[in-house]
């Protein structure tokens, strides 16, 4: 790979970007995307956090993208697309160890792309995370840790990871 020019460094957070192009200050009027892994209770995550995030932020658009295997990552075709339709994205879930990798490996190439991503990952692959963003050397991207598990929830349990999820993203799209 290339060596990045060093304006595309973000010194707060270490987030090393190809594109040179801040993190938003604010989040109204922003293109939401959602990258869906198809895991288990990713969907209903993923959902409930952008109905909790439409309470409180006015985005001029959602969009909805799956992605059918969750142990590969996104194509870079579908990537691109995201970069192109959307401001930020939301993607989900890493709760085991292939499904955690990719979903990393997508936020990254996002960020990448000068998008930010919040990575929504479980505490059981908190270690796992961190050696995947070092491994390609973004070790600077903050993912959104939830409780473990999330295969066999209740929606009292998923409401509260639905919580977190909408308070800490947005911590991450704006590099708080």
């Amino acid at each position: 790979m290339p060596a990045l020019p060093s304006s595309s460094i973000r010194a707060a957070g270490s987030i090393r970007r190809c594109a040179d192009r801040p993190r938003p200050v604010a989040l109204d009027g922003l293109r939401l995307g959602i990258l869906d892994n198809s895991k288990w209770n990713a969907n209903k995550l993923l959902r409930g956090a952008q109905a909790a995030l439409g309470q409180d932020i006015r985005f001029v658009a959602v969009d909805y993208y799956v992605k059918h295997s969750f142990s590969k990552d996104a194509a870079p075709e579908l990537i691109a697309r995201i970069a192109a339709e959307c401001d930020i994205v939301l993607t989900a879930i890493g709760d085991c160890g292939s499904c955690c990798s990719c979903c990393v490996r997508d936020s990254i190439a996002l960020e990448r792309l000068g998008i930010p991503a919040a990575c929504i990952i479980t505490t059981e692959f908190e270690r796992e995370t961190e050696l995947t963003r070092t491994a390609v050397g973004m070790t600077g991207l903050r993912p959104v840790v939830i409780d473990h598990p999330v295969s066999s929830i209740t929606a009292a349990e998923v409401a509260a990871r639905v919580a977190v999820i909408a308070r800490e993203a947005q911590a991450v799209w704006l590099g708080l």
